[in-house]
């Protein structure tokens, strides 16, 4: 994957973050703790361990618990620090303290991720230069900060520069790679009239162009504003058993203070009325409804990190199992992104060996990717490739060269403008066959004469097919298709791979947009995609699954999971994990539930001794844990593949 590893920068970054501070603190002082508690050291040592532990964890979520408390609403954070205080003050200094480490931890990971997407976003604008050619009235030239170029400058593009600005071609040919913005596979040629957008890539010539829209309203800008804006609007996500706390955090509250204040007005004693409150509260905490949630859905997440499925929280692995639709982008996604040959058209006489060994000569000096798939293609049938010399390229046209004393020209159908129209009519029918297929025509013309076509095509990943059948018997519903490449190619693939949908054409917004559009019609929708196009619609989906080798590094950080191998495969297979550990999950809340019932019954209509409800409390703890690790083994991937 493309992912860079973390550095001291990165290291010092993230501990920069409050959060992260005082967790780190936090643990480090629970762990001394309870070394000094092994070790038989005496309290007067440990004790103050641990409260420290508890001012460096629980200072944050009790400050926003008193804010919430302000708004009238009642959080589990502040249920947790009550009751971590409760434990304390009847001798359970422990419990409480893991409590603070979990809460103060849980928060550092969540603040760490919010920051890693913010430094993502904040990267993509490094796609555009910061310095420009602007040509001057009296046909001078100045480099400039992009950030100053104004509507109606103009600028010169260099070849293999990247274009600072969206900008209407007035001069020269080249082909500018516009994956970035597009996804489209291969570069596109560029005359005067058309438009280039900032961030993409100038191929082997010089362009003229007259900016014609603000820096701050390019498509790669209005791209970072796009992913701001979704991912601050997307819904809040939470786990299943956060959805409920506001409701149980009140009800545990209410019912702590009616068992301490009730007793004490009929004239009970302070001492066990306070013990029997807080045996209740530590009873009635959700330390194993937690438990019951998180170690199924983290050892979802180990396993399937083993198996090659990078899931970025416990919550995108519960969510996981909501999906109902999945929609694909198609090049470098559905696609291996990179052209092949998909076949030969040759003129009546023609050998098809023999155009494909002139044509890979002519191209082999040529570093164009449609060269480079030429090439590949004839060493892999095996035809070996002449030298060519007097090589010529034009850019947005194609190459010319002799080989073997021939005058080879390899470029795009307005070949067959300088070739006789006799032998024109033939190779122009293969032309069109080859366009309505989905593929990139490529003409070959030896001496002058068009002798046949060549037809490229970015292939379809092999388990493509697979993915998408699999995909619509898990959801109920046929994947989609969004994609940015021409409406021929995109229903070509569409047809290989089994979907129907199908929607070409679409800007970085478009895509957006037409994710908003199916999930206004009720489906919780996952967008698969590889590029900083793709990251708008990753961070306006439900769940976003970026591919790991290829994808882009703001793909990456948007995207909710990452398919670190490429492997289609593997999503049907983390989706039904996913659905099995929700089963897992809500088996491990029935016994939760069960034995806080009981011990919380048993204390309220008895007498439940401190140590059984501890042991009780902690003993349902145990069991959900256990039941969760079972996700750890292999075996509960291969039942889901």
């Amino acid at each position: 994957m493309t992912g860079r590893p973390a550095g001291p920068g990165l290291v010092a970054r993230f501990w920069a973050l409050a959060e992260v501070r005082w967790a780190a603190i936090a643990t480090g002082l629970f762990a001394l703790g309870g070394v000094a508690q092994l070790l038989d050291a005496p309290p007067a040592l440990w004790w103050p361990l641990y409260l420290a532990c508890y001012a460096a964890g629980g200072w944050e979520p009790a400050l926003a618990g008193l804010r919430a408390l302000r708004e009238r609403t009642l959080d589990v954070d502040l249920l947790m620090i009550v009751a971590a205080i409760g434990a304390a003050s009847i001798g359970q200094v422990f419990d409480g303290a893991l409590l603070i480490v979990i809460f103060a931890t849980s928060g550092a990971l969540e603040a760490v991720a919010t920051a890693r997407t913010a430094d993502s976003v904040r990267a993509l604008l490094d796609l555009a230069p910061e310095r420009a050619t602007r040509l001057l009235p009296d046909g001078g030239e100045e480099v400039v900060d992009t950030a100053d170029l104004l509507v109606g400058d103009m600028i010169r593009i260099r070849p293999g520069e990247r274009i600072g600005a969206d900008a209407l071609v007035l001069d020269g040919t080249s082909d500018v790679d516009q994956a970035t913005i597009t996804g489209e596979p291969l570069p596109v040629a560029k005359t005067a009239g058309d438009e280039v957008f900032a961030g993409t890539l100038n191929g082997t010539g010089s362009l003229v162009a007259r900016v014609h829209r603000p820096v701050g309203e390019s498509v790669i800008a209005r791209i970072v504003a796009l992913v701001d804006e979704a991912s601050a609007t997307k819904a809040t996500t939470q786990l299943f058993i956060e959805k409920v706390e506001q409701r149980y955090s009140v009800a545990v509250v209410m019912a702590t203070l009616a068992l301490f204040g009730v007793p004490l007005a009929f004239g009970a004693e302070l001492q066990p009325t306070l013990l029997r409150a807080m045996t209740f509260m530590i009873v009635a905490s959700p330390c194993a409804v937690v438990l019951a949630t998180m170690p199924p859905l983290l050892s979802a997440i180990a396993l399937a990190g083993r198996n090659g499925v990078l899931v970025k929280s416990a919550v995108v692995m519960e969510r996981l199992a909501d999906t109902s639709l999945v929609a694909f982008d198609k090049t470098g996604t559905l696609t291996t992104g990179s052209p092949r040959l998909a076949g030969i058209h040759p003129a009546a006489g023609v050998d098809a060996s023999e155009l494909l060994r002139l044509a890979a000569g002519a191209e082999n000096p040529s570093e164009h990717p449609l060269a480079v798939a030429v090439v590949t293609a004839a060493r892999e049938r095996g035809l070996p490739v002449p030298t060519a010399t007097d090589f010529d390229s034009t850019p947005g046209r194609g190459v010319s060269a002799l080989v073997d004393g021939k005058r080879v020209a390899v470029g795009g159908p307005n070949l067959l403008d300088e070739g006789p129209e006799a032998d024109a009519a033939q190779i122009r029918r293969a032309v069109t066959d080859v366009q309505a297929a989905g593929h990139t025509a490529v003409v070959v013309a030896v001496d002058g004469r068009p002798r046949g076509v060549l037809a490229l095509a970015d292939h379809i990943r092999p388990q493509a097919a697979a993915t998408v059948e699999a995909l619509t018997a898990l959801t109920g519903a046929t994947p989609v298709l969004l994609t940015g490449d021409n409406p021929g190619a995109a229903r070509h693939l569409a047809a290989e791979a089994g979907i129907t949908d199908t929607h070409a054409g679409l800007l970085p917004a478009d895509k957006a947009d037409r994710v908003r559009d199916i999930q206004a019609r009720g489906q919780q929708v996952l967008l698969v995609g590889d590029g900083v196009n793709d990251a708008p619609a990753l961070a306006t989906a439900d769940l976003g699954v970026a591919m790991g080798r290829q994808g882009s590094d703001l793909a990456l950080q948007t995207a909710d999971a990452v398919l670190v191998r490429d492997d289609l495969n593997t999503l049907p297979a983390v989706i039904a994990l996913s659905q099995r550990a929700r089963r897992v999950v809500k088996a491990n809340l029935l016994i939760a539930a069960t034995f806080i019932v009981v011990l919380v019954t048993w204390d309220l209509l008895g007498h439940l001794p401190l140590p059984l409800g501890v042991a009780g409390h902690e003993g349902s703890t145990v069991i959900v844990g256990l039941n969760g690790l079972r996700l750890l083994r292999q075996s509960a991937w291969t039942q889901t593949t």
